[in-house]
Parts: C-alpha cells; structure tokens; sequence
C-alpha cells in the first residue's frame, strides 16, 4: 500500500522507505509504472509502490447496508456454502451465488475492534488522496465528502494531509460518520525492538497531525504499510500498534501487502496478540492478482485471507502500479458485460471486486467519477460475468 489509492484514510507515516520485500513485491512482480507517468484520472489512477517511487515522491514532495465480516469469516472457515464467499471448489460461479446469497449488495461491512467499541462500520469503497498541493487535496476531499464517501486515505508522504484534514474539519460532517485510517511504514527496522520504536515514531506523526489540522483525536484504523524483514520485526511493529489501540486512539489495526505466512507471525503462536489485523490491502485486480508463491486464484487469495479473519483490501483496483494494466480488451469486456446494467467498465470491475468478497480503495479528481465509482450496489453479476472476468487475468 503506500502512496497509492487505498480503502480507508491512511496517513502514511514516513519511517523508512520501504525494500522490495513482502510477497507484493517479488522479482515476479510487473514493472513498476513511475508516478511521474500515472497521470490519467482513474480509481481510475494507479499509485506508486517501489521504493524509486518513493524516491521520486519525496524528492518532488519534500444509511448504509451492513455485513458483519466475523460472521461471513467464521462461515468460510467451517464450510459454509451461504456465507460472505464460498469456501466449496464449485469456482466462481458459486462465489457469485454466495455473494449474491448473502448481503454482497452491502456497502460496508462490521470489522470487530476487540475491545469495547465493539463492531466498526468500514465502507467496502474508499477515496484515496494522490500527489497534489494541500489545495487541491483540500477541494477533492470535500467533492468526495459531498457525493458520499466516508472512507478516506490520505498519505503523508504525499504531503497533502493537512489540505486533507482541514476539509474535514470545515466540512461540518460529524465525526462518527467518517472512517479515518492512517498507515506507518517501518519495514526498514531490523528486530523488535528497533521496529517497535520505528512504528510508534510512525503512529504518533499521524495524531500529530491529524489532531494539529483537523482536530481528528482518534484513528477508525492504522494500518502496518509493509511487514518487516522477519518475524520478529513484524511483532515489534505489531506491539507499537497494539499500544496504540490500548491507549484508545484507534480502533482497528490492519496490515497492507502481507502473505499468509507473514500474517501468520502475528497470528500463530504469538503469546503477546491481543488485537488482530481486520484488513489486509493488496494490489489486486481483474487485471491482476498478488504474486503469492502459490499461485493462487482471485478467490483463493480471498478465502487465505478470509480464514485468518482479515478482509482484503484491493489498491489500484482499475489498473497500474502494481495492480496491473487495464488493457483495451479487458476495458472492453468489462464494458460489453455491462451494458445489460447500465453499468460502465470500471463499475463492472470494481462490482467484481465486491463479489469476490474484497474491498477497494480508489482516487480520481473528477466528480463525475467520484459518483461513478460508488454507484456498485444496485446490481448482481451473474456467474457467468463472473466467470469471464475470472480469466481476464491468466
């Protein structure tokens, strides 16, 4: 996840900046498409996710329908064929009824906060910021504010949180109506001590400024940008969140371009858990899947993520950066499967997202996209769409 579009308010943390490391970035990933190039206006834009992206930015820088996650989750794990997505071999087709089944339809899901918050209302679609002046960050997130959304990432490393923050605060919308997340990026630290005192550096330059310009004194999440070189890194990264959360200054914690293996450091035999992560943000796409080492399909990369209790979290969802090219025949496809709906290709695609049991976070500066990209909830893929936009990526 870094600077890219994402599902929920992230306020990236600058720590260190992050190694091809992780399985999102393998010696198998894509070229990575600079930023200098992602100028087109999509969710509708990719976002950076090398380090020379980083680079290059810091240099250039200096209501609702409700699902309760736990539930679907606890309905995969155990067989569950009417959960949030089927855990049978019945392919996309019987994902596609499963969702449908279900309340796939929803906007938003409950993400458990284990403590006394209790569930948290999370937007399945979020508005992330790009790299533009505090100005123009301030007047897009009151378009995305007016349209609808209520999900929000914003990157310090794109330094436009302030504009960010005060639209928030002079919009006037309550505060409990919003998801706010921030993000710390510590990959960098070696060791658990070294990587705890990273992270906490990294959680407390969020407060900072959130409270600073917009009076924002509490996070909805916080989310570990990338997972350290080994397991006890990403523990210690880990406890620095975790007193995050005992200190009630945020209520979820998540994780971004994470294997099953590295979420299973914070998940299996780890005494010192106390919070799990509810969100896993991956590059992911009908135009382009994870490079787990398992080569795993669309739904696979879904339920390995789903039995660890965590939703996925799809960045780039239409395409670039690591989330893949939409090509003119993939745009092509989707537009031709839409138009029984009345729907456009990159409605299509993010639909597609939506019933293949993830999330999305998306960006654009036009506010006819803005509506564009929340109108997904009034239509059912068939299995067969399904099916075809399965294997648009091979």
């Amino acid at each position: 996840m870094n600077v890219r579009v994402l599902s929920c308010l992230l306020v990236a943390s600058y720590s260190s900046i992050p190694t091809v490391s992780g399985f999102a970035l393998t010696n198998n990933s894509p070229t990575y498409r600079p930023l200098q190039q992602q100028q087109q206006d999509s969710c509708h834009d990719g976002m950076a996710s090398s380090k020379e992206d980083y680079d290059w930015l810091l240099e250039k820088s200096n209501s609702l329908n409700r699902r309760d996650f736990s539930k679907r989750v606890a309905l995969v794990t155990t067989g569950g064929s009417m959960g949030w997505m089927s855990s049978s071999k019945g392919g996309s087709a019987a994902v596609a009824v499963a969702a449908t089944k279900s309340a796939a339809a929803g906007s938003s899901v409950l993400l458990d906060s284990f403590s006394d918050a209790g569930k948290v209302d999370f937007p399945l679609a979020s508005f992330g910021l790009q790299v533009y002046d505090d100005e123009k960050a301030y007047k897009l997130t009151l378009t995305a504010l007016e349209v609808g959304y209520r999900n929000f990432f914003a990157s310090v490393l794109a330094r436009n949180q302030k504009g960010f923050a005060r639209a928030v605060k002079d919009s006037g919308i309550d505060r409990k109506e919003l998801f706010i997340c921030g993000s710390v990026v510590s990959n960098r630290a070696s060791g658990y001590k070294d990587a705890y005192s990273a992270t906490t550096n990294g959680w407390k330059q969020n407060m900072d400024i959130f409270t600073k310009y917009g009076d924002i004194d509490y996070l909805d999440q916080i989310m570990l940008d990338y997972p350290g070189p080994d397991c006890e890194s990403i523990r210690g990264q880990w406890a620095a969140f975790q007193d995050m959360h005992s200190q009630k200054l945020v209520k979820t914690l998540s994780v971004s371009n994470f294997s099953p293996d590295q979420l299973d450091c914070l998940l299996v035999n780890n005494d010192n858990l106390s919070v799990k992560p509810v969100v896993n943000q991956l590059p992911f796409s009908v135009a382009y899947h994870p490079s787990y080492p398992q080569g795993l399909n669309a739904q696979q990369i879904i339920k390995a993520n789903a039995d660890r209790g965590v939703l996925v979290q799809a960045w780039a969802p239409l395409g670039y950066s690591l989330g893949g090219k939409f090509t003119q025949q993939i745009k092509d496809v989707c537009a031709q499967i839409g138009k029984p709906y009345n729907k456009s290709y990159a409605q299509v695609a993010l639909r597609w997202l939506v019933q293949t049991g993830a999330s999305f976070t998306c960006q654009t500066t036009k506010k006819s996209h803005f509506i564009e990209d929340l109108d997904i909830y009034d239509f059912t893929l068939s299995p067969q769409d399904m099916d075809t936009l399965d294997k648009l990526y091979a």
